[in-house]
């Protein structure tokens, strides 16, 4: 009986009073919308095709050159070239990082928002060259996702100053302690600004058709912001659309109509609950992994107009799901899926009523 005790007691100060890296912040999440009407469950992406499977793990992001051929960025490091179908991989470079969020320039180089090396530019020669690693003497500890606008410049989120990639999302998420930052490279100057700071864990970017702004996803908010960088609003910010129905990931413009918004999951009540109580996100936090809040096996896409409404609504609900979804990228009549954990990437036709005149 007193070894029972013992160990029970051994337990609970583990569960009171153990340290943890992560410091929380009470603050309120909005109540989950129910995944109805606009947000109903339904099977839009279920039996979608898997592109290169086996390839790699965790094609966090896809890009498109004007080819046509598909780019992609491997946890092992590896970025990888593939035909439009998917097929004859090629290694372009390998970053020695984690690479997550892709685009061109506009000279045709792939920039790479890289989670441990910051913000690189891949010639099609395979040449890695680091163009940014620190803001405000700030060092980037995970660099995330990128647009690059019309102008040249060089749009990326640092999701975290605190927490690394290496499964640190979480640590952010569940510390809400406002570390991520929207950033700014200009090629012609080489000069890195932060636009905003104070963010919770900025995560997917998209430049707007009419290059006047630039929006973000804030994963530990559940909302997406827009940030003015042309006209008179230039410097300032709001929310484009509040209380996503799931916690959000990357996001991109199609140039025309449409911002596309891959949401990793849907709302996990347990996690929402947690927020007003810091002291019990620590408790959490000491938990075994498998214990802790865990992400419904539930893929899942929104389309919105450039107004912020809902346009499009694909999920698909299981374990034979294509999920996390962590990007879509439109281009030449479809959209291209990637995941953080999926041993492939995925393309499905573009939705009636989405333009595709690319």
């Amino acid at each position: 009986m007193r070894i029972t005790i013992a160990v029970l007691a051994s337990l609970l100060a583990y569960l009171l009073f153990w340290p943890v890296p992560i410091d929380p912040v009470a603050w309120q999440a909005p109540a989950a919308p129910a995944l109805t009407g606009e947000y109903g469950v339904n099977d839009r992406l279920a039996g979608i095709p898997r592109l290169a499977e086996g390839e790699g793990y965790g094609p966090e992001d896809v890009a498109v050159d004007s080819a046509g051929n598909l780019f992609v960025g491997y946890e092992d490091g590896r970025v990888m070239r593939f035909d439009n179908n998917g097929k004859n991989g090629d290694l372009l470079a390998n970053t020695g990082g984690r690479p997550l969020g892709l685009d061109f320039d506009t000279d045709g180089n792939l920039i790479v928002a890289d989670g441990y090396k910051g913000l690189l530019r891949i010639a099609m020669s395979g040449k890695v060259e680091a163009l940014s690693s620190e803001s405000d003497g700030i060092p980037f500890l995970f660099t995330d996702d990128v647009d690059v606008a019309e102008d040249g410049r060089i749009y990326f989120s640092d999701a975290s100053s605190k927490f690394g990639p290496a499964l640190k999302a979480r640590d952010d998420i569940l510390e809400h302690g406002g570390h991520g930052r929207l950033l700014r490279f200009d090629p012609a100057t080489g000069i890195t600004t932060t636009l905003l700071d104070g963010l919770q864990f900025a995560n997917g970017v998209a430049v707007a058709p009419d290059q006047q702004s630039v929006l973000f996803t804030q994963t530990g908010s559940y909302n997406i912001v827009r940030y003015w960088i042309e006209g008179e609003r230039a410097g300032t910010h709001e929310v484009f659309f509040d209380n996503l129905p799931g916690i959000p990931d990357g996001m991109s413009s199609n140039g025309k109509d449409t911002y596309w918004v891959a949401l990793y999951a849907p709302r996990n009540a347990i996690l929402d609950a947690l927020s007003e109580w810091p002291f019990l996100r620590k408790m959490a936090f000491r938990l075994p992994t498998w214990m802790q809040p865990q992400p419904a096996p539930h893929a899942f896409v929104l389309g919105l107009s450039l107004d912020g409404t809902v346009t499009h609504n694909l999920q698909h609900v299981g374990a034979d799901s294509f999920y996390p979804i962590t990007s879509v990228e439109q281009a030449n009549g479809k959209l291209y899926l990637g995941s953080l954990t999926q041993p492939a990437f995925s393309v499905i036709d573009a939705p009636a009523g989405v333009s595709t005149d690319e």
